[in-house]
């Protein structure tokens, strides 16, 4: 995006503004319009399509500086594009909401990239610094407590340690603070050890996934730690215990964030947070680093900590080391070595845990750390280690759930390990899966995992056409696990299986901004198309969906795109790469987005036929089919 406003910041002549011809020769509104601001999440202003030739551009001066100004159709502002240096190149670009700047990218040595962001009006008050000018914040000048907490739970949703480090103080700023001796010592630790105890605590933590959203920050007032006490040179203006409180999926939890001390016009936090439960709950640190106030009122109970003993920390650090490796290691040889380096390491974090779920939990991590590694072939040996895994923990409590997701995950690696032998009988290897997971099911038949066995059952009677035994699996699923994510997708499955002749329409916002309703094309046969970028035969299909868009497409066909990406930006860059002719709608999720569970889109690419009466003529059409089919329907 950055290299795209460069090459149109050297062809805008904004230094020309008195010039008829510059003006003449100048971007059209559309184009203006089509600009996005870098950073994601901006609410600015976006005209509805019918507006956009209704809005106006006009070349101006703006204090001392010259450029490009778009109006909307009541002459309120939306855009303002300007050269600040008279260089005849655009370094600021600014965004507009009901008439006021709420956003701006800056350009400051004027080089055509932006490095420099900031928020204002009724957006906030961030202020970011981009020193390598590649689009992501470095460093915040200016960001209020508030702001910092969405940041961080902006960053743990990615899992993003580079977006959690630019919360923390600078070198200059722990300077600044003004702290000495074991104060000055402490706080540099902590901050020094942040972004590995955030990424440990990103692991274990479970109130934060992709879908949950951030509600508030809170905290008492802030407080004024005085010159003279212990360690402080000057004073200090903190909060303590604040916490943000979240919301995912109707429920609300929160997540403590200890300290935060404001340094000039930011706020930093000095150290890693801490998940604390469900809807309700107070942090759990009840004791301030420089207060012993909780958040709640009562008076703190003793000494709390935002780390964990060091025993722990050394062996969390040494995982996170082998996880850097990783990513480093040449061949296949390398990466087992750290693969089997890993799992003797968490296998000495849960002998140091101290605590029965955070034991579980890190149990849970050695199971998909062993079963991972061997369904990618990446660990060559561990079946062994994650039978034994799994017998241990049976043995110790069995019919839990811990019992039934280590066994379901040992059963899924050995299948895999099956299939992985050019010599294997497949078809006896898959009759014997399935009684396994019909086993697995008696055995565990509340555990989430029996959910799952039932969703590979009913795929596999589906693929095998067996489509009234893939109805009653998909039945148990919908019946006994209703209110989760695979309910619904077993009730979009089973829609979809009983969707010919039925009425189908698909409404939501296309990837251009535009509303989509499918049911607006009666009258007019639709196909439409479930696929994403990670899907090779579904871009192949694209090609002939091209053919038949000209040779039906005046005559009334309609395509209608739904991408099942889970990462919008791996979208965005392939439809600039590939220019589509056809709408595209998308929602997060993926796989678990509306759009997939809605219908029950199990594998890609699928595609659902619509005829001109708005009923699904094929619910399972394969592109070979899709000339005869419309030859059928368009007469």
């Amino acid at each position: 995006m950055m290299s795209h406003k460069a090459r149109w910041a050297m062809a805008l002549g904004v230094g020309m503004v008195c010039s008829s011809s510059a003006v003449a020769a100048g971007p059209s509104a559309e184009q203006a319009l089509a600009l996005q601001p870098i950073q994601a999440n901006v609410d600015f202003q976006r005209p509805e399509p019918n507006e956009i030739p209704k809005c106006s551009i006009a070349a101006e001066k703006v204090g001392e500086a010259t450029g490009w100004v778009v109006t909307g159709p009541s002459g309120e502002r939306l855009r303002v594009f300007l050269d600040t240096n008279n260089d005849k190149k655009v370094d600021l670009w600014s965004y507009y909401k009901d008439g006021v700047e709420v956003y701006r990218d800056i350009d400051t040595d004027f080089n055509g990239k932006a490095d420099q962001y900031r928020w204002l009006g009724m957006a906030g008050t961030r202020w970011g610094l981009d020193k390598d000018e590649d689009g992501v914040v470095d460093q915040w000048k200016m960001i209020s407590a508030e702001e910092v907490s969405a940041e961080l739970v902006e960053a743990a949703k990615a899992g993003d340690a580079d977006r959690f480090a630019a919360l923390l103080p600078s070198d200059s700023e722990l300077k600044a603070l003004g702290l000495t001796g074991a104060r000055a010592q402490d706080v540099t630790k902590k901050v020094q050890n942040g972004v590995q105890e955030f990424s440990a605590w990103v692991r274990q933590q479970k109130a934060i996934g992709k879908g949950t959203k951030w509600v508030h920050f809170g905290a008492t007032r802030p407080g004024v730690v005085p010159a003279g006490a212990e360690g402080v040179t000057q004073d200090l203006v903190v909060y303590e215990n604040a916490i943000a409180v979240l919301e995912s999926g109707g429920e609300h939890g929160q997540v403590e964030l200890g300290t935060l001390v404001r340094v000039g016009d930011a706020w930093r936090l000095i150290g890693s947070p801490v998940y604390t439960g469900g809807s309700g709950d107070v942090a759990a640190n009840t004791q301030g680093y420089f207060f012993s106030v909780s958040y709640s009122g009562s008076p703190a109970a003793g000494q709390g900590g935002m780390g964990m003993g060091a025993e722990m920390q050394e062996i969390l650090n040494s995982l996170e080391t082998l996880d850097q490796k990783m990513g480093q290691a040449a061949t296949p040889e390398q990466r087992e070595q750290i693969a089997l380096q890993r799992v003797e390491v968490i296998k000495k974090v849960i002998a140091a845990a101290n605590d029965d779920e955070m034991r579980e939990n890190w149990i849970k991590q050695l199971a998909d750390a062993l079963s991972g590694g061997i369904q990618t072939g990446e660990l060559t040996q561990g079946l062994d280690q994650l039978q034994s895994l799994a017998d241990q923990v049976e043995a110790r409590a069995p019919k839990t759930e811990l019992a039934a997701y280590v066994r379901f995950r040992e059963m899924s690696a050995e299948y895999a390990l099956q299939f992985q032998d050019p010599k294997a009988d497949y078809a006896k290897i898959q009759d014997a899966w399935l009684e396994k997971l019909e086993g697995f099911i008696e055995t565990y038949p509340k555990s989430p995992e029996a959910a799952e066995a039932m969703m590979q059952l009913a795929i596999a009677h589906e693929f095998a056409g067996e489509e009234d035994d893939a109805k009653k699996w998909f039945g148990r699923i919908r019946g006994e696990f209703s209110g989760t994510a695979l309910a619904d997708k077993a009730n979009g499955a089973i829609r979809r299986l009983d969707a010919v002749g039925q009425p189908f329409a698909i409404r939501g916002k296309t990837m251009d901004g535009k509303a989509l309703d499918s049911s607006a094309f009666k009258g007019r046969p639709v196909l439409v198309h479930y696929w994403a970028t990670w899907c090779e035969p579904c871009k192949d299909d694209m090609a002939i969906m091209r053919q038949m868009q000209a040779k039906y497409g005046a005559r009334g066909f309609q395509l209608v795109g739904v991408s099942l990406d889970s990462s919008e930006d791996e979208l965005k860059q392939f439809l600039t790469a590939n220019r589509l002719s056809w709408p595209q709608l998308y929602e997060e999720g993926g796989l678990d987005s509306r759009y997939a569970l809605e219908m029950g889109v199990l594998t890609l690419p699928t595609m659902i036929l619509i005829g001109p009466d708005g009923k699904v003529v094929s619910r399972s059409l394969h592109i070979s089919q899709l000339d005869t089919e419309l030859g059928k329907l368009i007469k």
